[in-house]
């Protein structure tokens, strides 16, 4: 039995020593690594995710709350009496569908031309030697960092008192043009390359021409096709994943700017977002509500109202658009 036991211990250690143990452990601790790194992400993702999604949730919720809901305080997230009068009174007091209508032709207009001008630019960069172009390429750079808190003032006076060069005065007793409250001056902003985040489609379509080969241009060339009839016919179309990249990024920024839309104080009648501001008092003054907690639940409402256009955008692009993000140069 001693001699049994002896020749047990052996073989044990025996076979601690073999390359079969050291295998075994060594996928035992890298099973244990990668079980306690998936867990730390699966932690971090979900505390990152209910930080993003919590507000949004409650506001969803909250938006379905009757009246004996929002004083109950034992009603958390999920309403006991649901009810849709919040969406019935936001879209009356919104003008909703009007007003919707309006918002998306003008984002979609805005868009369009940042689509045109940006990428013209973004292929000038790309393909084309011309005295400044670093320097020039640095200006548009610098259009990506610098505060538009800085400029705001100079914006505004610009369009307040619009006379580029003086011509304008010539033709209007010596005066310039007020054009504030209308879209013209992201319009005009945007069709110079200077509109709401223009530096940075730039350099986005820069970077994705930049990545396409040169022999596509010479065929083009040797075909009898010139610079035009490459750009729209051959480059754009190959530059679809950039264009969906831009598109969806001016449409999303569009729609939610305030910046631009405060400066030059564009009608609410245009834009739902600023409609939706002043929500709360129109509804309260009409509806003769003075609890601050049911004003809250119409406001929402509202904003629901507001985010749904933009996500169902987002969804049906949302391919296309990862893709174009990898394609682009700006991953990281």
């Amino acid at each position: 039995m001693t001699a049994n036991t002896a020749s047990n211990k052996l073989t044990w250690r025996e076979f601690r020593s073999s390359p079969a143990y050291a295998n075994r452990r060594d996928k035992t601790l890298t099973g244990l690594k990668n079980f306690a790194i998936g867990l730390f992400r699966l932690i971090v993702i979900a505390g990152i995710s209910y930080v993003i999604l919590a507000p949004v949730i409650n506001i969803i919720a909250n938006s379905f709350f009757s009246r004996q809901d929002s004083i109950n305080p034992m009603v958390f997230t999920i309403p006991i009496s649901p009810t849709l009068e919040r969406y019935t009174m936001a879209i009356k007091y919104l003008d909703y569908l009007p007003v919707l209508g309006s918002t998306l032709l003008y984002v979609f207009g805005v868009t369009l031309i940042q689509l045109l001008v940006c990428s013209m630019a973004g292929y000038g960069f790309a393909r084309y030697k011309f005295p400044l172009k670093s320097i020039l390429f640095a200006f548009v750079l610098v259009t990506i960092v610098i505060p538009l808190n800085t400029i705001q003032f100079p914006l505004y006076t610009t369009f307040r008192f619009f006379d580029p060069l003086g011509i304008v005065s010539l033709f209007n007793g010596g005066k310039g043009i007020n054009l504030l409250q209308t879209p013209w001056p992201t319009v005009l902003m945007s069709l110079f390359g200077c509109g709401l985040r223009s530096g940075l489609y730039i350099y986005i379509f820069n970077q994705f021409f930049r990545g396409l080969p040169k022999e596509i241009e010479e065929a083009a060339l040797v075909d009898g096709a010139g610079t035009g009839r490459t750009y729209f016919t051959i480059m754009m179309p190959n530059a679809a994943p950039a264009v969906i990249t831009v598109a969806v990024f001016s449409i999303v920024w569009q729609y939610n700017d305030s910046f631009f839309a405060n400066t030059f104080n564009i009608s609410d009648s245009i834009l739902v977002t600023r409609k939706l501001e002043s929500l709360i008092n129109v509804i309260a003054n009409a509806e003769k509500i003075q609890t601050i907690r049911e004003q809250q639940l119409y406001f929402d409402a509202g904003v629901v109202l507001v985010l749904v256009p933009v996500v169902v955008i987002y969804l049906l692009l949302q391919r296309r658009f990862i893709e174009g993000v990898e394609r682009s140069g700006i991953v990281g």
